[in-house]
């Protein structure tokens, strides 16, 4: 599969599984990974999905504007950049978002986030 087919795939399994189930994307991350959402720092897996399934908001509509990737260094990661729009209950406008992904190989052949970081992109 190609970078930018596996991008496309990722992005669409984590999309779906954060806007319907966020405490399922815990196998998403392994203990040294880590999450800066809005500029706050968490590491590891339970405490990025604790950090996800806090936040103030039940439901959401996540909608993806741009995916753009490139490989990264020589153990065969990849960054993956997310534009797009989320769609809060209850709320009559959508907020833009940026987001990157830093994925890296595992043994089995598959991926986890090393490194995610968000933010909400406001003007």
């Amino acid at each position: 599969m190609d970078a930018d087919t596996l991008a496309k795939a990722f992005v669409e399994h984590y999309y779906s599984t954060f806007d319907t189930n966020r405490a399922g994307l815990g196998n998403l991350y392994q203990e040294g990974s880590m999450l800066t959402f809005e500029g706050i720092k968490t590491q590891g897996s339970q405490n990025i999905v604790a950090k996800l399934t806090s936040l103030p908001f039940q439901q959401c509509q996540h909608t993806i504007n741009t995916i753009d990737c490139q490989p990264s260094g020589p153990a065969g990661g990849m960054l993956v950049v997310v534009s797009g729009h989320l769609q809060l209950a209850g709320e009559q406008h959508a907020l833009k978002f940026g987001q990157l992904f830093h994925l890296m190989p595992t043994p089995q052949g598959s991926f986890y986030v090393f490194n995610d970081i968000f933010r909400l992109n406001y003007g």
